[in-house]
């Protein structure tokens, strides 16, 4: 495993400190964990905005959509 070292604010080290201790983990655990999860949204965004820049990718019309979600009902 690497080993990063990023500086932070006081009041983030003192939050990070007390979700280690309220989670009964290390600060590496949260910090990996937090770093973990904010990639994954960061991959799910990228995705989401080559999809929104896809010409060929098909615009659905919201009234098409709600019409079609509510005659399932």
């Amino acid at each position: 495993m690497n080993e990063i070292n990023a500086r932070v604010p006081h009041a983030m080290v003192e939050a990070l400190d007390a979700a280690a201790a309220t989670l009964g983990r290390s600060r590496a655990d949260v910090v990996r964990e937090a770093l973990e999860r904010y990639l994954e949204d960061f991959d799910d965004l990228t995705v989401a905005v080559k999809r929104l820049r896809d010409p060929g990718d098909p615009v659905l019309d919201w009234d098409e959509v709600r019409s079609d979600l509510l005659r399932l009902r």
